[in-house]
């Protein structure tokens, strides 16, 4: 097995654990960590046994893949300059600070047949992963992504840094057009949205309602299915998975009988299985899970959802001016 060429761009927080499971890979060599940050990249560097830069650009013919782990309005800039090289992309959520970019990243992919994964790392929870085998056509999904403030993620609104995760759940198990989508937000300690509200119907019926917020005093991570044969309620912090179904009435009830069961969920490393996913995609040229067009249908609703906020926001009183 020839052995695959890493670089990670962009090693704050996120990407240096990138670095770290890159290092730890069979088959790959993480060559190259790149940040603006000298020392950060020198520091990385000397933990994972790669060589540190300062320009991203220099990568260019030196690797085979690469993670972007850089801030979100630096995104496209970053990977189209490596898709453009030949270079294979595992690009962090969002996908791009807009929908434009989006698009256009996906098309410089698709034109030089790169392989670009998004990174939405939900799909590799535990939890998801052994909730697909359960959810069945489910009618309605809520879900609450709450998190106390960090400056982290702040270059763009909170649709784009939080509720991303519970969009693409949602967007991986139906694929029924959007029919009607309404939401609210505020701006708190930002100049962006740090609180919103989406509901979302689908062409299927299926209805979702999301909560996200960044300015939350804990953070709370949980998402319900209801479907006509069960309920399925995860909370994420917890790690605790409970499924409800109804059972026949017992001879002489006049009702069915609501049973409940605790799902266990083993631990597990989801970014680690997100790298590997990525870098069998690379060595198989097999389209990823969370490809481009995943991406942009996140960025698509996500868009749609900020625009209904922008409609929804009330319009300067000029009374008072």
């Amino acid at each position: 097995m020839n052995e695959l060429r890493a670089a990670v761009v962009g090693v704050g927080r996120l990407g240096s654990l990138h670095a770290r499971k890159y290092a730890s890979l069979p088959g790959v060599k993480l060559c190259y960590v790149a940040d603006l940050d000298a020392q950060r990249a020198r520091d990385v560097a000397a933990q994972t046994g790669a060589v540190a830069l300062e320009d991203y650009r220099q990568l260019v013919g030196k690797v085979d893949l690469a993670s972007v782990a850089v801030p979100s309005l630096a995104h496209y800039t970053v990977a189209s300059d490596l898709l453009r090289a030949g270079i294979d992309v595992l690009i962090e959520k969002p996908m791009a600070a807009t929908l434009a970019e989006a698009r256009q990243l996906s098309a410089i992919a698709n034109n030089g047949h790169r392989i670009l994964q998004v990174g939405h790392l939900e799909r590799f929870n535990p939890a998801i992963v052994r909730l697909r085998q359960l959810v069945n056509q489910p009618r309605f999904i809520e879900c609450h992504r709450l998190a106390p403030f960090t400056e982290r993620g702040t270059d763009v609104d909170v649709v784009l840094d939080l509720m991303v995760h519970d969009l693409d759940v949602i967007l991986s198990l139906t694929s029924a057009a959007v029919s009607s989508l309404e939401a609210v937000g505020v701006a708190v300690l930002t100049d962006r949205i740090d609180v919103a509200n989406a509901r979302i119907r689908f062409a299927d019926s299926l209805i979702a309602n999301l909560n996200t917020s960044r300015v939350a005093p804990r953070r709370e991570r949980k998402i319900r299915f209801f479907q006509p044969d069960a309920y399925i309620s995860v909370d994420y912090e917890a790690r605790r998975t409970q499924i409800y179904r109804k059972t026949p009435a017992p001879p002489g009830a006049t009702y069915p009988v609501i049973s409940a069961e605790r799902i266990e969920i083993a631990e597990g490393d989801p970014l680690r299985d997100e790298i590997e996913a990525f870098v069998n995609c690379v060595r198989t040229r097999h389209p990823p899970e969370a490809d481009a067009a995943a991406g942009l249908r996140v960025m698509e609703v996500s868009e749609r959802i900020a625009e209904a906020i922008r409609k929804a926001s009330p319009a300067p009183d000029s009374s008072s001016t």
